[in-house]
């Protein structure tokens, strides 16, 4: 799944607009739309996302499936 993908299923899980993610970033809701549209958040932006949606970025091992939480 994409990065896109991921922030709209939990905004629409958690019921929080694009508009009001744009707020919470600080940042045009245009802007906002234009990453969905490109798909092109970076790293970075997408564990800013995360903290503000309170939600973790988690990267599982594929050998041992060892996970590490991104912390923020």
């Amino acid at each position: 799944m994409s990065a896109s993908n991921t922030i709209k299923k939990i905004l629409l899980d958690k019921h929080i607009s694009v508009k009001e993610l744009a707020e919470k970033l600080g940042m045009k809701p245009q802007v906002l739309s234009n990453k969905f549209y490109r798909d092109t958040f970076t790293y970075s932006d997408y564990v800013k996302i995360a903290n503000i949606l309170d939600c973790d970025v988690k990267t599982i091992s594929r050998d041992n499936k060892i996970e590490y939480i991104n912390e923020p």
